[in-house]
């Protein structure tokens, strides 16, 4: 099998996924909204999105289907089944929908708009997306506060699932510091190597830089300009 993918969140998610379980796929670095490239891509996926894995004729797409796919592979735990299946599916569908839908707000306007140039940042949209982080940020805390991990004791995809948007954190500047109990969860899945660095050996090209913010604090010359 073959694994397309990119170095954007629900990629980096599936690789991720794969290097944890050791699965046996070959990696691609994919860029289907690359000129020229839909139509490759297209049979493949008809929202051209990635992850995609590729195998026997057939391709499968959308990240959880896909750590699904390769969990069960692998005869792992890491996606949850028999008793903890539901409680795995409970965090996986709420933080879809909290968690990581206010991460992915703040992460679009700081980061995916800057690194492409799609336009200025949306003050409004960061404001709801942090509101929106606290709240959810606030229902893990007090879960952590209880347990290491949100399924039994051991890592599960749900913790994968849930922390997506994280490794990006030094562009979307969320307040995660504000939740002890959430830092300290994060900080134990970055002691993993796979979730750490999963693009470890592979041919990645990184992802455009986010332009550096302007210091608030520096006094601007407005000769500066003049000569340019």
């Amino acid at each position: 099998m073959k694994l397309l993918f990119s170095r954007n969140p629900n990629p980096r998610l599936a690789v991720a996924v794969a290097r944890y379980l050791d699965a046996k796929v070959e990696f691609e670095f994919a860029s289907p909204f690359a000129p020229g490239q839909a139509e490759r891509y297209r049979p493949l996926n008809p929202n051209l999105s990635l992850p995609i894995l590729v195998g026997s004729g057939k391709s499968l797409w959308e990240t959880d289907a896909i750590a699904c796919r390769l969990s069960r592979d692998a005869h792992s735990d890491l996606w949850r089944t028999g008793d903890d299946e539901p409680e795995m599916i409970r965090w996986l569908s709420w933080g879809k929908e909290n968690f990581a839908r206010a991460c992915d707000v703040v992460h679009f306007e700081r980061g995916t708009k800057q690194r492409y140039g799609i336009g200025p940042i949306d003050q409004h949209r960061v404001e709801e997306g942090l509101r929106d982080f606290r709240t959810a940020a606030a229902t893990l805390q007090a879960a952590f506060s209880e347990r290491e991990w949100l399924v039994e004791n051991s890592v599960s995809y749900a913790d994968f699932r849930m922390a997506t948007f994280l490794p990006f954190n030094d562009v979307a500047r969320l307040p995660l510091d504000d939740y002890p109990s959430v830092s300290r969860w994060y900080r134990r899945l970055e002691e993993i190597d796979a979730w750490r660095d999963p693009f470890k050996g592979l041919d990645a090209p990184e992802l455009p830089p986010v332009p550096a913010r302007p210091d608030p604090h520096k006094i601007l010359d407005p000769n500066d300009h003049a000569s340019k």
